[in-house]
């Protein structure tokens, strides 16, 4: 008789790139979210976003799911417009169990510099379905008269 007592084998799934890929996610300077700062659980990350131009404007649409429009501004300084807001995480409920998170909560920001052709006293947003648009219409470009310049 054996005074060595054996405990059932348990099995664990090893995963061995799981913990590789999350320091990819949280740490990567490519990735959309940055590590949560000291006292916070809260990444900072930047929503996804698309310009584009035509004729009459340019076109911002930045992809903010879950965000509302209360919790967005956007400003205008020195040529540069900046988005910026928060996405709140819901709380959870006590009877459920989170497998995996990969959607990004806190504080955000991004800005785009402008060119000098736009008429920054007809910008206007909208946010629908997810996605914010930002809609910069152009001025009528002038035509530039030559300037000659004395030899002295």
């Amino acid at each position: 008789m054996s005074l060595i007592r054996r405990e059932p084998l348990s099995l664990t799934r090893w995963e061995p790139f799981r913990e590789i890929e999350d320091m990819f996610r949280r740490y990567s300077p490519f990735s959309f979210g940055r590590a949560p700062s000291r006292g916070s659980d809260e990444f900072e990350w930047a929503p996804i976003a698309d310009v584009s131009e035509t004729d009459g404007e340019y076109l911002i649409k930045a992809e903010l799911p879950e965000v509302k429009k209360e919790d967005v501004s956007i400003t205008l300084q020195d040529g540069v417009i900046t988005i910026a807001g928060e996405r709140r995480r819901e709380q959870e409920q006590k009877d459920e169990n989170q497998i995996r998170v990969e959607s990004f909560y806190g504080k955000f920001s991004r800005s785009f510099s402008l060119p000098d052709d736009v008429d920054v006293q007809a910008i206007r947003a909208e946010s629908r379905d997810g996605v914010l648009r930002v809609h910069i219409p152009k001025t009528q470009a002038q035509a530039k008269k030559p300037v000659s310049i004395e030899i002295q």
